[in-house]
């Protein structure tokens, strides 16, 4: 899971947003006076602004999205509801282009008003996307100053740079029916670089992909299956209280037997193979290795089925932005497990790479907007903006879930990994979902540990909460005679989930999801159920990971090398390919698959593995073996136990080191949970979802 933006703020300050309003489309604009109307949700939490660093140079570039009022918000809502929902007489009725640029989209001479006025504000403005959704533009800070009525101010934010508008943006009141806001402006910077560069420079600047990322290597000490090694050499006293002897983690599964686990093998085999139907990956940047890896990954490890360069289509960014904090080699893991892990399930379908320009919103929703408009039936996405449930502002949400009821409305499946960190209360203190991931217009994708025996075949499946304790560091490939575990255990990583602060409970979710996880938020908004993540769940666990294939840096040389990945980053794009093979054996796109899931659930539990708790948490844990350098056994290795499906508590500590402990409260349990959602792909998944 790669971090999009991140919003890593303190206290309770965004919890002001009514579940009940926020699930409304935002009104436009409010008009602040004859002449001017403000942007409603534009005006940041003071809060955020406590901690000024600076004003804004009036000569640095700010690139943003002048986002355009919908032309029937309510009516597009109320098909993208009856095109999506089985038994509707509009089920699977999409709109081409066309009929959604007629129905829905800004008109023509909205388009053009908007326009004039941001180049007679001084605005450059970059190509119209085909969805009409929203205008590209970019400038020096002083022409957004002017034309938006405020100032730009620099703020330290949990020790990161945030540049923010230091008031309510406004428009001249003669676009408050075109202007729904702006994406952009308020915006996460990592680098004094950045932030200060001038529009010239900018312009200036040509296109270098970042370089490829440092190599990582798999320790020699893993087994093939799950099962398969056991470590027997260990002092007993090291586990306590769990079993010993412990599994020793996975090298990472390779294609045949995620297909196998996940009951697509023999559908493969017989031609539901994804042929005919298109994937859409979109992530930051664009490896100029990654095709060429994916097919040596494949002749190594798939050869049956090879990717074809015919196959695989690339739209690159036209630059790229190396200086943020997208950490731009390390979206090249990211890379090659998506586009691996898709073709591992579907391997006849196609794969289009769209890869935006740097990770800010404007660069992503840019790449997410070619996806969805690309012909792709199905677009997966690994990326968030975490915490963004509840700090996005009002702008970045219009923009994207306008996007996403476009993709549902031409029936494009949208999915999105719902994170790796929790409810994200161990890093932040806060226990708030992601976003895009909490969208009711997404299927947000949670992650599990599989555990694949030596046939191919799913021995057990359980949901993806890690806590993780060091037995040994620097030491041998076991802790010879230690006794004493080197720290102590505690919650480590886990799949992304919870109740939305800013959505109530989509309709679709209220046959299926317990009341308690829906009213979580009670205490803050009454009795108002909310939206609950994930919806669906696959293998993401590291310990249960996938081998992926890449050119990386080593201290010999940059070449091809393997190791395993894992993350809800990997959960995402194997349920895309999944969904692929789907899509041709019913001969039509799914499109918004969120009203199809939860109606198979109450229809057929067998489209569905349930996923519950171990049956013997004791034995509930593997060891994993790692290089103390990542790379080879100069520096010894590090040894570490790592739980399966953890219940027990977490903490978050501050700055200060003040810390507070808590139960998880992502945990697994019989029907939806609040951890792996409805569950894993069963057994008769691809069958049941072909009949809708």
């Amino acid at each position: 899971m790669r971090i999009a933006r991140l919003w890593a703020l303190t206290g309770a300050v965004g919890l002001a947003i009514s579940c009940t309003a926020a699930a409304a489309w935002p009104s436009p604009a409010t008009h602040a006076s004859a002449a001017r109307a403000s942007l409603r949700g534009s005006l940041t939490p003071a809060a955020e602004r406590s901690h000024p660093a600076g004003k804004v140079p009036a000569t640095a570039a700010v690139s943003f999205d002048l986002l355009l009022t919908l032309r029937d918000a309510a009516g597009l809502q109320a098909f993208v509801k009856d095109v999506s929902t089985p038994g509707s007489a509009e089920f699977h009725h999409y709109l081409t282009d066309a009929r959604w640029n007629a129905r829905y989209a800004p008109t023509a001479a909205e388009v053009a008003k908007a326009k004039a006025w941001l180049r007679g504000e001084g605005f450059s403005v970059g190509a119209l996307p085909k969805d009409r959704l929203y205008i590209p533009a970019s400038g020096s800070a002083a022409l957004v100053e002017k034309a938006f009525g405020v100032t730009l101010g620099y703020y330290e934010v949990n020790g990161e740079t945030v540049r923010l508008a230091n008031g309510t943006l406004s428009i001249p009141a003669s676009l408050a029916g075109v202007t729904a806001g702006v994406v952009g402006v308020n915006e996460y910077l990592a680098t004094p670089e950045l932030a200060t560069r001038s529009t010239a420079a900018t312009a200036a600047k040509p296109k270098q992909e970042p370089p490829p990322p440092a190599g990582y290597r798999n320790p020699p000490v893993c087994s093939q299956y799950w099962g398969q090694l056991y470590d027997t050499a260990d002092s007993a006293s090291l586990y306590t209280p769990y079993w010993r002897p412990l599994p020793y983690a996975v090298c990472g599964y390779v294609p045949s037997q995620l297909r196998g686990a996940y009951d697509v093998a023999d559908p493969v085999a017989a031609g539901d193979d994804g042929s005919g139907v298109a994937v859409a990956i979109v992530d930051a940047y664009d490896s100029p290795t990654l095709l060429s890896d994916v097919q040596e990954y494949f002749k190594l490890n798939d050869p049956s089925h090879p990717l074809l360069s015919s196959q695989f289509f690339n739209v690159t960014p036209p630059t790229v932005d190396d200086v943020t904090e997208c950490d731009g080699s390390g979206w090249y893991p990211e890379q090659a497990l998506d586009v691996e892990s898709v073709h591992t399930m579907a391997p006849g379908a196609d794969i289009l790479f769209v890869g935006a320009q740097d990770c800010q919103d404007t660069s992503l929703l840019a790449a997410l907007t070619t996806a969805v408009t690309s012909g792709a039936s199905v677009v997966t996405d690994s990326w968030d903006d975490t915490l963004g449930d509840v700090f996005d502002d009002v702008a970045t949400h219009t923009a994207y879930d306008d996007t996403f009821m476009l993709a549902a409305a031409t029936g494009v499946s949208v999915l999105f990994s719902s994170g790796d960190s929790g409810d994200n209360f161990s890093s932040f203190g806060l226990a708030i979902p992601n976003y895009p991931a909490s969208s009711p217009f997404v299927t947000a994708v949670g992650g599990t540990t599989l555990e694949i025996n030596q046939d191919n075949q799913r021995a057990a499946e359980y949901g993806w909460s890690t806590a993780k304790q060091v037995l040994c560091t620097p030491s041998t490939t076991n802790c010879g005679s230690a006794t004493t575990a080197a720290s102590s255990l505690a919650y480590d990583y886990g799949d992304g989930g919870g109740t939305s602060y800013y959505y109530t409970e989509p309709y679709y979710q209220v046959p299926v999801v317990p009341a308690d996880l829906a009213l979580r938020n009670e205490a803050l908004f009454g009795p108002v159920p909310a939206r609950v993540l994930p919806d669906i769940s696959m293998d993401a666990d590291p310990q249960s990971g996938m081998l992926i294939g890449l050119t990386q840096t080593f201290p010999n040389g940059t070449y091809y090398s393997q190791f395993k990945e894992g993350g809800t980053s990997l959960a995402s794009p194997l349920l895309a390919g999944v969904i692929a093979d789907a899509d041709q054996a019913a001969g039509i796109s799914l499109g918004f698959l969120n009203p199809v899931l939860y109606k198979a659930d109450l229809d057929n539990g067998s489209a569905f593995y349930d996923i519950l708790p171990p049956s013997n948490p004791d034995s509930a844990a593997v060891i994993r073996v790692d290089y103390t350098n990542e790379i080879d056994s100069s520096q010894g290795y590090t040894i570490s136990l790592r739980t399966i499906g953890y219940a027990g508590p977490e903490t978050y500590c501050d700055g200060t080191n003040n810390c507070a402990t808590r139960p998880v409260t992502l945990t697994a349990g019989q029907g939806f949970d609040s951890l792996t959602g409805i569950g894993s792909v069963g057994p008769d998944f691809l069958s049941v979802l072909s009949k809708f």
